[in-house]
């Protein structure tokens, strides 16, 4: 038969990673860490040498049951403009309070208005949550100032075509361009966030020594490799997404967003996710997640524990496994990033 599927098991079998996690001493983590942020970076595409100026924008400030809603723009990459929302707690307490942030990444859908309880059009509340349940909401009702930028590809950032067709998303679009110029769309994103984490350090209403990340299925991807990338990333929530590329990314259908060239040369996805140590992380994965297997995620858990029980802070990551579908889930998260941050 003609079939190809053995020469694939074969392919992936052969190639051993790099940088796969094999460290004994703290001094050989701190080399392995250095030398896989360095060459990581660079698969992703690279990064400006020179930051863009920000020149921020206030779009409109509503105020909505216990927070305000600012919509803001920033640039990003030069010629690249970025929308974000930003929620902050209201009541005359917590004025001039430098809060605790939190970027929070919404996955595949209609973007960040998913993830802020409005519907597509970007006015109506939504009379039941999507997959994200509203988690910066969440998030703002317990203290923190949260910000949610608009990925590139989704919601108000598709290409124009793509928007005047009514296309879901322009990740196909984009990822195919960015890959033919010798970049990627995790690349393109990541740094995008690292550029709101950079906004987030200008507002007096942040404490710049207290922001976390928390993400889901794509959006997961990207707050797990901004947390792996950029150290003032002090704690991290990746929601349906820690596994290993072997039994989700290269076994089940996924967007051409998730795929970075060469990276199985480098690294496996316990390896990268691990460069978070020994900063707090909390994993969340349904038992029933149809794309990030369960199995998988225990076995990338076990993988990354190693890195922080080298570190002597095997507390510091933790597994919420629950019983459910690809979702966001919350009960620990919330009150976890309110005891790591809070």
């Amino acid at each position: 038969m003609w079939h190809p599927d053995s020469y694939l098991t074969k392919l992936y079998q052969d190639t051993t990673p790099r940088y796969r996690f094999q460290a004994e001493s703290e001094g050989q983590w701190r080399e392995w860490r250095d030398t896989l942020r360095g060459k990581f970076a660079a698969q992703l595409g690279q990064f400006p040498e020179i930051s863009a100026d920000l020149q921020p924008v206030l779009l409109e400030e509503v105020p909505c049951d216990g927070y305000v809603r600012q919509r803001v723009e920033m640039t990003t990459w030069s010629g690249l403009v970025m929308p974000a929302y930003v929620l902050i707690p209201s009541g005359a307490s917590r004025q001039n309070e430098a809060h605790p942030a939190i970027i929070a990444c919404h996955g595949h859908g209609y973007g960040g208005k998913a993830v802020v309880g409005l519907q597509a059009d970007g006015r109506t509340p939504t009379e039941a949550p999507d997959y994200h349940n509203n988690f910066a909401i969440e998030l703002v009702k317990r203290g923190f100032l949260v910000i949610v930028p608009e990925l590139l590809g989704f919601g108000d950032r598709k290409t124009a075509a793509d928007a005047a067709g009514n296309a879901s998303n322009s990740c196909h679009t984009l990822s195919t361009t960015l890959l033919h110029m010798g970049h990627t769309m995790a690349g393109h994103r990541v740094y995008e966030v690292i550029r709101a984490i950079d906004y987030l350090q200008t507002r007096p209403d942040v404490d710049p020594a207290r922001i976390g990340i928390m993400g889901i299925s794509g959006g997961g991807l990207v707050a797990a490799f901004t947390a792996a990338l950029d150290d003032r990333v002090q704690a991290a929530v990746v929601s349906g997404y820690v596994n290993t590329f072997q039994d989700s990314i290269l076994a089940i259908h996924h967007c051409i967003d998730n795929y970075i060239p060469g990276i199985g040369r480098l690294a496996e996805l316990p390896d990268l996710i691990a460069l978070i140590a020994p900063r707090p992380l909390l994993i969340e994965s349904g038992e029933r997640d149809n794309i990030f297997p369960i199995h998988a995620t225990v076995e990338a858990y076990g993988r990354i524990r190693e890195v922080y029980r080298l570190l002597g802070v095997a507390e510091a990551v933790e597994l919420d496994r629950f019983d459910g579908p690809h979702v966001i889930h919350g009960v620990r998260a919330y009150e976890w990033l309110i005891e790591k941050l809070g």
